[in-house]
């Protein structure tokens, strides 16, 4: 009988288990008094690490200690109440403990039959998640479509192009390849780096992407340019495969029209996805829904829980109006993996819903989510960050040192220093090095901006007010 490895019992199990939960507590429980951004500079964590792995075993007090020692100084603090650069990235007690069962559990849910239990709560969560949003029926698992939870938003896109490509093809893609139809795919300016990556994974290359102008005012998608751009592109025989809609870019959580996009995209057949990665999930009230306005003609939708609805990453919800396009796509059955449930047509087999093949219980997260905060819990969340935005605003507003961009989008605010580019980036930067908050940039109609995206489960008013006060004295040293 060959040596086994010292797994840890379930008692210590059970004591270890207990400090990593009262690390956790302890961390957030620090993270006021931490600088928001890491204060290490490049090969600082790395060289206190050892060359090669230890040759015996350690005892887990030791990895936990070495997170105080090695990890912590060299983490940007995603869940502290100042972090405000970028969208949120919430990480809430309830889906940590939603995920450590899903670690516990440890199964893998590549097909049905591998735990019917991991196929079917999806179904039913995501069934929940899209009638909290207003989605429409189509979307439901009862219906046409459905929804799976992918890793990102940018998988989700992915996704969408390799089924719109199977539609536009008749097939023939997955067959034989590209071929050579002129696949042509059409953002914003606005739209997520993805859409270009999906171009490139999918064998379409960079120029297959038309970057499609936006309103100077709004930064949404300019819909005489798409149309042209479209219509353009037919003449010279090419064919539109795919139009991708932000409803809430990046940049400045710009909303494009879905309702006319969708339209002009649906006359030449071509795929609409709809990209509502951050935003969309203020859709939970039903107030800011208008956003997705036209989503109901949309083939495909996305939004992120794991962004500003308190679920930890990874979690990209994904639907589809008909997932015959989807399946068509992606599905390959090898010997292997075949089982009575699968050829009987009665269940899902997610591992046809997206690239990879393995996947692991995201739903409960998620799950915990909508239960322990129920409805009312989550609308409570993304007011409160709509109107920590509003008075972010009123602040810009009342500073003539100072002037909003664009309009605020729910819970994005972009602004600037009336001094200039150069100005507004040194006293961001200020702001970020002092560890007192942490803010992103863009460019706007070519001129610099702060980004600031309030979404966090632990930021209050006067954590907003702090950080105002810190780009005040920047501003001033920068006069």
């Amino acid at each position: 009988m060959p040596d086994q490895p010292a797994h840890m019992s379930p008692e210590e199990f059970r004591r270890q288990g207990h400090a990593a939960i009262d690390w956790i507590a302890d961390y957030w429980a620090s993270l006021d008094d931490l600088p928001v951004r890491a204060q290490v500079a490049p090969g600082d964590v790395r060289r206190q690490l050892p060359a090669s792995a230890p040759e015996a075993g350690e005892p887990f007090d030791a990895v936990l200690a070495d997170l105080d020692r090695v990890v912590v100084p060299g983490l940007t603090h995603w869940q502290h109440p100042r972090f405000f650069a970028y969208f949120p990235a919430n990480s809430s007690p309830a889906a940590i403990l939603g995920d450590l069962l899903s670690s516990g559990i440890g199964a893998q849910g590549m097909i049905w039959a591998t735990s019917p239990a991991v196929t079917e709560v999806e179904q039913v969560v995501l069934d929940w998640f899209a009638e909290a949003l207003g989605l429409p029926e189509d979307f439901r698992s009862d219906g046409p479509g459905g929804g799976v939870i992918q890793d990102t938003a940018s998988t989700a896109t992915f996704t969408a192009l390799l089924a719109a490509l199977h539609r536009a093809s008749g097939g023939e893609v997955r067959r034989h390849g590209l071929g050579d139809a002129g696949w042509r795919v059409y953002g914003s300016t606005q739209a997520h780096s993805s859409l270009v990556k999906a171009a490139i994974m999918a064998g379409l290359g960079e120029d297959a992407v038309r970057a499609i102008g936006v309103d100077p005012l709004t930064q949404a998608m300019d819909l005489d340019a798409l149309r042209a751009a479209i219509e353009a592109d037919v003449e010279l025989g090419l064919t539109p495969v795919l139009v991708h809609l932000a409803a809430g870019s990046t940049s400045t959580g710009a909303m494009d029209d879905v309702v006319g996009a969708g339209r002009i995209a649906r006359e030449h057949g071509a795929w609409v996805h709809v990209d509502a990665a951050w935003a969309g999930v203020a859709a939970v009230c039903p107030e800011h829904r208008a956003h997705l306005a036209g989503v109901e003609s949309a083939d495909s939708f996305v939004t992120n829980p794991h962004k500003w609805l308190l679920t930890t990453f990874d979690c990209s919800t994904f639907w589809v109006r008909d997932r015959a396009a989807l399946t068509g796509a992606l599905s390959i059955l090898p010997e292997y993996l075949r089982n009575a449930a699968s050829e009987s047509g009665e269940v899902v087999d997610y591992r046809d819903w997206h690239p990879q093949l393995g996947r692991r219980f995201r739903a409960i997260k998620l799950w915990a989510v909508l239960r322990t905060y129920g409805l009312e819990g989550l609308r409570a969340h993304i007011r409160s960050g709509v109107e920590l935005a509003a008075h972010v605003a009123d602040l810009v507003a009342a500073d003539d040192r100072f002037e909003m961009v664009t309009e605020p989008s729910l819970s994005l605010v972009v602004f600037r220093l009336t001094a200039g580019d150069e100005q507004t980036l040194a006293a961001m930067e200020e702001v970020n090095a002092s560890g007192e908050a942490y803010l992103s940039h863009t460019t706007v109609e070519g001129r610099a901006a702060i980004r600031l995206a309030v979404g966090s489960w632990r930021t209050t008013e006067a954590d907003v007010d702090r950080t105002w006060r810190a780009l005040q004295e920047a501003a001033a040293a920068q006069d």
